[in-house]
């Protein structure tokens, strides 16, 4: 190596792609790789034990894979919680290692998280350096050209957006250059419930052995981090590239036929379904959106998938997935901080431990905690629905979202939680609130059959709590939603309350705040 180091090349836990941007020109000789593991990325959220381990291992993964490809490395790695040695976070640890290293300049690829960039930002400003931040090769889009698309515009639909995207990579487009099939949306095909037999045989997970080294890492969360929630004795994530790749083939060869028409549905105790459970591997950079969409639509083309499931696939990375990531660049850093419903109640502290009486909710946070994972029902229509109703803080059910799912990087989090979930932003992501009673829930599982509460009642001892709290949003936020084309039919069902009507439900979701309903 040169004397003096050329460039020190920036490396985060979700961004373990050895062809990424930041290797452009790297050379051996003169360069140098950094990666650092700080407590602070377990800490500014209270990060759940299988979220820690699934970065921490596959950033140690990679660490090997770079060192066999003979990339000089400057690793840094937690140790147990005695440790006092570490820098508490990435700019502190850059700090001190920029003093030992003495780069000539900093590169990276552009991080997924606005604290991050800002922080490393600073760094590099203080230690006088130049920080090279290159464009992420991990969508299809950058983060200026969705900005191109959004100038200009009154609102923002993923609908439109989608279909130029479908348009612009050809995807699902057929020789005339229409949507395959002559639809863009196969959404309303993608709906139904299982019914009275429930799922049927699902596939198995794709599952993955600890090896050694993510064994080290399980003992290290357990030990440094035990108060932290979750569990991860039943860790088996992908965290290499090699298991990533398997991963995505056993849900292309096996799930995702089965994945369309049921993948809003729910069942007690079934967490995996037809679902791809990719999302880790995709946000940590050991997948590529472009191998995933081209081989479903391969699937699609070989007749081993209908286009119901293939579509409803590809529109959550090629357009949800895109569209998600150019809300956060292009309105960060001011959307962390709308509320725009005025939520201000804390988070129920039994969502850290799934401790309720609700069958939804605990069968929900049950397998959160446990594997770090629900699907996009389960995260939208039962415990985002529920912190939406009850009116929790938006930061607050963020943090939670962050902390505890292992697919979660701010960049795809924060929209999803604030603007999907939570309607804290106004309607920049979406047209208008997600809401509904506790009907839905009972329409897409069984929950509510086994569960002590009635989702047809909204007032009385057994009403359930997401009907009487639908109930009392709606009078909360009358006169907003009143306004919203998409909300009239909603807000008109009001009327058939009476003034008692009324006044039983909002005590009754006042008692449900105040948790004195028996909820937990």
């Amino acid at each position: 190596m040169a004397e003096r180091l050329r460039h020190l090349v920036l490396v985060l836990g979700d961004q373990l792609d050895a062809d990424a941007a930041a290797f452009d020109g790297f050379d051996a000789a003169q360069d140098a790789v950094w990666m650092a593991e700080v407590a602070e990325e377990s800490t500014h959220v209270w990060s759940s034990q299988p979220r820690t381990v699934m970065f921490l291992a596959a950033m140690r993964h990679f660490a090997q894979a770079l060192r066999a490809a003979g990339r000089p490395l400057h690793y840094t790695a937690l140790k147990g919680a005695a440790d006092s040695t570490a820098a508490g976070s990435l700019a502190a640890q850059l700090a001190a290692d920029i003093a030992r290293l003495r780069p000539q300049a900093l590169v990276m690829t552009a991080p997924g998280d606005w604290r991050v960039l800002a922080a490393l930002r600073a760094a590099a400003a203080a230690a006088g350096l130049t920080l090279d931040v290159r464009e992420d090769r991990h969508f299809y889009r950058t983060v200026r050209e969705f900005a191109a698309h959004a100038k200009g515009r009154k609102q923002l639909r993923l609908e439109y957006f989608y279909r130029e995207m479908r348009r612009r990579h050809h995807v699902l487009i057929s020789a005339d250059g229409q949507p395959e099939g002559g639809e863009w949306n196969y959404d309303a095909d993608n709906r139904k419930p299982f019914g009275a037999q429930g799922p049927g045989a699902v596939p198995a997970r794709a599952a993955f052995a600890p090896d050694a080294t993510t064994r080290e890492v399980i003992a290290l969360v357990q030990e440094r981090f035990k108060g932290h929630p979750g569990r991860c004795d039943s860790f088996a994530w992908p965290v290499t590239r090699e298991q990533a790749l398997q991963s995505m083939q056993r849900f292309i060869d096996e799930r995702l036929a089965g994945f369309g028409d049921v993948q809003d549905a729910m069942w007690p105790g079934e967490p995996w379904l037809w679902h791809s459970h990719l999302a880790a591997a995709l946000n940590l950079k050991l997948l590529h959106p472009r191998e995933v969409v081209a081989a479903a639509e391969a699937a699609y083309r070989a007749g081993r998938a209908p286009l119901a499931a293939v579509e409803g696939f590809i529109r959550q990375i090629l357009g949800w997935r895109e569209y998600v990531r150019g809300i956060y660049w292009t309105q960060m850093p001011e959307y962390l901080e709308r509320n725009e419903l005025g939520a201000h109640e804390p988070l129920p502290a039994w969502f850290w431990t799934g401790d309720t009486t609700m069958a939804c909710l605990k069968d929900t946070l049950t397998q959160t905690l446990e594997h770090g994972y629900a699907h996009h029902i389960q995260r939208l229509m039962v415990t985002g629905l529920f912190t939406l109703l009850l009116g929790v803080e938006p930061k607050a059910v963020h943090a939670w979202y962050l902390a505890v799912y292992v697919d979660a990087v701010e960049w795809v989090e924060l929209p999803n939680v604030l603007g999907m979930s939570q309607y804290a932003d106004g309607g920049v992501m979406a047209s208008k609130p997600y809401i509904a009673t506790g009907q839905y829930i009972a329409r897409m599982s069984p929950h509510c059959k086994g569960c002590r509460f009635d989702p047809t009642q909204r007032t009385g001892e057994r009403a359930c709590p997401f009907t009487t709290l639908y109930w009392d949003f709606l009078m909360r936020h009358e006169s907003r939603l009143a306004g919203n084309p998409r909300m009239a039919l909603q807000v008109k069902n009001l009327a058939r309350l009476d003034a008692a009507e009324r006044g039983a439900v909002v005590a009754r979701a006042e008692a449900i705040r105040r948790g004195e309903v028996g909820v937990a």
